[in-house]
């Protein structure tokens, strides 16, 4: 049976990409990616198991709107609890709007710590990092 072992790429649109190709950039090169890949209106960011595209969008796109069909956020997860406080300093230095700061959110799990925030174009982005889920080697509950 095929088994998914990875998220191999995310590819997304923006509306301004010079804007978005700066944020990302910052954002992607804090969090360890490397830009590997530029061409036309189109970037690509890659740390060795993920890779993280923008692409411009069509004249004439609508802005994203929370709570449409479709992408709802995007999780970065990260090896300790100081990197998500480390995440939201370095967002908090960059201006980027940040929706939730850093702290546990005990309702997703034992030991959830996330810090919330937007790109350029609203689009949510959570770095966190989830002690539970280190404990049980990576693995989901039970039953799920």
């Amino acid at each position: 049976m095929p088994r998914v072992v990875g998220i191999d790429h995310l590819a997304i649109r923006v509306s301004d990409f010079e804007a978005s190709r700066r944020f990302y950039d910052r954002l992607l090169t804090f969090l360890g990616f490397v830009r590997e890949w530029e061409f036309d209106r189109t970037v690509g960011w890659n740390n060795g198991v993920t890779m993280w595209w923008i692409t411009e969008a069509d004249p004439g796109s609508g802005p994203h709107r929370t709570g449409d069909i479709g992408y709802h956020h995007y999780a970065f997860e990260l090896g300790a609890k100081t990197e998500v406080d480390e995440v939201g300093e370095f967002l908090a230095r960059q201006g980027a709007t940040i929706v939730d700061p850093p702290a546990a959110y005990p309702s997703y799990g034992d030991g959830y710590y996330a810090v919330f925030f937007l790109d350029p174009d609203g689009l949510k982005l959570e770095a966190m990092h989830f002690c539970e889920k280190v404990k049980r080697g990576g693995k989901p509950p039970a039953g799920l």
